[in-house]
């Protein structure tokens, strides 16, 4: 990152964490140079982004204020979900096709998607990178790279890991149609039907129809949503389940957005291989950091190679091109062979693209803009949350990602919520989706990956007369 783009993070980082709160004066700007030792140009700079970004505003003769409005207006969750720790069936697919088939409307204000905006991406760029890759590939590669995939994407691949730090070999990566699907091989390389696996709580409901699927036991732990999972309430199921794998997302978590430190990944991974249990762990959103490096993924600590870590270029890069990988250490090999049985290869046209595109340069480019939207887009939908929610509504504040959890107050039931907001074309994410046993029926995820306007401040107005509407039915 340039060194404004850094210094306005760590003060955005501030303001969502409550160290600076409403109403707070900014150092000067001579002050805040002489501090971080950078040019008043830098701090100028730094400042003009983050009103940009609407967290902070210029009061004439009297320097920069963190405003009304901003992040730290509301209350934030700070206690962790309570699951059973059981052995749990799994039934949550029907009421997740349900959901998602109707709200995949063009027309519809998309709050309960699961994906980000599609202009936020280079989709001419990476056309360009197609037709290019498209010309010189060699008609043999469709038949020497069906598994594990395009070695120059690969290639391309270790070179991310490698740029934090991360020694993963090409041969060590499987390329695959999207994360679900790198995700779902490596769950089915290491359980059976009936076997148990722990998953965070509330989690990723594509995680639990995985689950489902392939007919396994959730047990769910308890997650914070700012700091993750439990790990004393981990080591207590493994204890008590014996579990044959442990999903997980440590890199903004969806739904609640948490992301785990770096010595609590390392514990993690210790934990785990303590008991010899692999980790699949799910990292399709840790490109979308807002702070000022790429938070480690818990692969970066592993020493066994029981960590199976998996991401795509769906979030950050080429949505719809369906191109995601594996890195699952020691299972490399059952995992490409699960693969070529079943589907052999992703698309080499795509896989081409991208790898091209990533060869040329202007990806972390791409990153930066990409970032700086959708913590714009933040700020405005946890205002718009502020302004029209009931009192006592609470929300996570995310340093990365696209998603916030909403707890409603009251006993709000966000079923009817979701089903009344359809009705006048707003689609949510109702948090009985994320659990195996449909608690949180007072929560909601709602996703601010797309450009703020009119339409969006009004549709959150809507949501909020609605929330506020069920509440006083059910009471």
């Amino acid at each position: 990152m340039k060194r404004y783009e850094a210094l306005a993070e760590d003060i955005a980082q501030s303001i969502r964490t409550g160290v600076m709160t409403l109403g707070d004066r900014l150092p000067s700007v001579r002050q805040a140079g002489a501090s971080r030792a950078v040019s008043a140009s830098t701090v100028f700079q730094a400042y003009y982004l983050l009103e940009a970004r609407g967290l902070i505003r210029a009061r004439e003769r009297s320097g920069y204020y963190v405003i009304a409005g901003a992040r730290a207006v509301l209350p934030e969750i700070d206690n962790a979900s309570l699951p059973t720790l059981d052995s749990t069936e799994v039934d949550v697919s029907e009421l997740v096709f349900d959901i998602l088939a109707s709200a995949q409307n063009r027309d519809v204000v998309p709050f309960g998607s699961a994906f980000p905006s599609p202009l936020l991406f280079p989709f001419a760029r990476l056309a360009k990178s197609m037709a290019a890759s498209i010309q010189k590939m060699d008609p043999w590669s469709t038949v020497d790279d069906l598994t594990p995939g395009s070695p120059a994407l690969r290639r391309q691949i270790a070179l991310r890991y490698l740029a934090d730090g991360m020694h993963v070999h090409t041969d060590d990566i499987v390329i695959t149609n999207g994360a679900l699907e790198a995700l779902s091989l490596c769950l089915h390389t290491v359980a059976r039907p009936g076997d148990s696996v722990i998953i965070e709580s509330p989690t990723f409901y594509g995680a639990l129809q995985a689950l489902e699927g392939l007919g396994l036991k959730a047990i769910q732990v308890a997650t914070h949503p700012r700091e993750g999972i439990d790990l004393a309430q981990l080591a207590l199921a493994l204890e008590r389940h014996k579990p044959r794998a442990c999903w997980l997302m440590t890199n903004f978590q969806n739904p609640l957005g948490g992301l785990m430190s770096d010595a609590k990944k390392q514990a993690l991974v210790a934990l785990l291989a303590e008991h010899a249990v692999p980790l699949i762990e799910d990292d399709v959103y840790g490109e979308l950091y807002f702070g000022s490096r790429r938070p480690l993924p818990a692969k970066a600590f592993d020493k066994t190679g029981l960590v199976m870590h998996c991401s795509s270029f769906s979030k950050c890069l080429a949505p719809g091109y369906r191109v995601g990988w594996a890195a699952p250490g020691k299972f490399t090999g059952a995992v490409a062979r699960l693969k070529l049985s079943r589907t052999l290869s992703a698309s080499a046209p795509a896989q081409g693209a991208i790898a091209d595109y990533l060869a040329k340069g202007g990806y972390d480019r791409h990153l930066r803009q990409l970032r700086h939207a959708l913590s714009v887009q933040q700020t405005a939908m946890l205002q718009a949350v502020a302004r029209y929610f009931p009192p006592g509504t609470k929300a996570t504040r995310p340093a990365g990602g696209y998603f916030v959890w909403v707890e409603l107050p009251g006993q709000v039931d966000v079923l009817q919520v979701q089903r009344s907001a359809l009705s006048l074309g707003i689609s949510v994410a109702p948090g009985p989706m994320f659990s195996a046993e449909r608690k949180f029926l007072n929560c909601l995820r709602l996703n601010y990956g797309h450009p703020w306007d009119e339409l969006h401040e009004a549709a959150m107005a809507t949501l909020g007369r609605i929330i506020a509407a069920n509440g006083a039915m059910v009471d």
